[in-house]
């Protein structure tokens, strides 16, 4: 029993940390560096169902992969776990900011929950900034407290 509930510690911890990491990369490597393969993402220069920003999923997923290969081969240690809350924590990011937020599939459009629709508040003032610069709200789980303030005072005026 105390083996499954430090495997469950790490996977988690590997998910929510990747929160971290994503808001980290988001900012300065998609904002940065990465810039030419994350604009499209911001401003449409072309047109199609993927977008030069979907190589960030393999970017992403490469580490969980590795450490899901290499925690199966030894005896399912603790990297199997890291790579399984990598792994959900990239199941997660598809659902909410490519179903939920930017509607790639059309699933999931109408929500009341106050959490989701401050996630997607807090995405769209991301996005009104179309160039590298001056951006906000990097993260996609976290959301600043601000939102919530918000759609609760519209809520009750």
């Amino acid at each position: 029993m105390e083996l499954v509930i430090k495997n469950i510690l790490i996977t988690l911890s590997a998910f929510f940390g990747m929160e971290g990491i994503a808001w980290l990369t988001h900012k300065y490597l998609m904002h940065g560096l990465l810039w030419k393969l994350h604009k499209d993402h911001h401003k449409k220069d072309s047109y199609g169902f993927f977008e030069h920003n979907d190589f960030f999923f393999l970017i992403f997923a490469l580490p969980g992969i590795t450490a899901l290969y290499f925690g199966m081969q030894y005896n399912y240690n603790f990297l199997f776990f890291i790579g399984l809350g990598i792994t959900i924590y990239g199941f997660t990011y598809f659902l909410v900011h490519e179903i939920f937020i930017h509607q790639r599939f059309k699933f999931f459009r109408n929500t009341n929950s106050l959490y989701f629709r401050a996630i997607r508040r807090a995405h769209k003032v991301h996005h009104k900034h179309l160039e590298k610069e001056n951006g906000e709200c990097f993260g996609m789980l976290w959301v600043p407290m601000k939102f919530f303030r918000d759609l609760k005072s519209k809520a009750s005026a």
